[in-house]
């Protein structure tokens, strides 16, 4: 099953931890990724660009419409994301609990529910 481990965060929250601890967990989690991936379990980690650069699109009408910034207003936002193939929530909540970000801002998992079909 797969499951996608999500990561919270806001600049005053990355900022907290102070430079030298984030590039601690950025190592620690780049360290974890590589695991994950020569197990077979990681299909993909990803970090997102800000809130700032995010871009909303709406059809209304039959006609998109493009606006700044993200769906919900919020005091944190998706800093980046996992998507991993184990066996099951208890594993994928054994992987979040390893990812240093659970120490400082928390990992939401969530079971992904189904898969577009790409082929033709």
């Amino acid at each position: 099953m797969k499951y996608m481990l999500l990561i919270y965060g806001n600049e005053e929250a990355f900022n907290s931890v102070g430079a030298e601890t984030l590039a601690e967990i950025i190592r620690e989690t780049d360290a974890l990724n590589q695991e994950l991936f020569e197990s077979g379990e990681l299909v993909g980690a990803y970090g997102v660009a800000d809130e700032e650069n995010t871009k909303m699109v709406r059809v209304t009408g039959g006609t998109p419409v493009v606006t700044d910034g993200p769906y919900a207003e919020a005091k944190e936002f998706l800093g980046s994301f996992m998507i991993v193939d184990c066996d099951g929530m208890d594993r994928a909540l054994e992987i979040a609990a390893r990812a240093p970000s659970a120490r400082y801002w928390g990992v939401e998992v969530r079971p992904l529910m189904h898969e577009a079909n790409v082929e033709p």
